[in-house]
């Protein structure tokens, strides 16, 4: 049910590819540079916006109300 899964390079998941190919970031990559990066995706899923590690889940929460309203 759980595996480990590469999220960067030519063996990536097919969903990390996919949301990094939607949200690229801001660095040289798109590679994800830690596992704390975070995505929130809409009802559409649509790639909404892409959050650094350092992000909280709290900071992150304060744009659902936007998606949910």
């Amino acid at each position: 049910m759980f595996a480990k899964i590469d999220v960067n390079g030519d063996d990536a998941a097919e969903l990390y590819k996919w949301l990094k190919a939607e949200a690229p970031g801001e660095g040289e990559t798109s590679d994800l540079v830690w596992n704390f990066e975070k995505f929130l995706v809409n009802a559409n899923g649509d790639v909404v916006q892409r959050f650094s590690p350092t992000v909280t889940p709290e900071e992150v929460a304060e744009q659902l109300g936007e998606l949910l309203g």
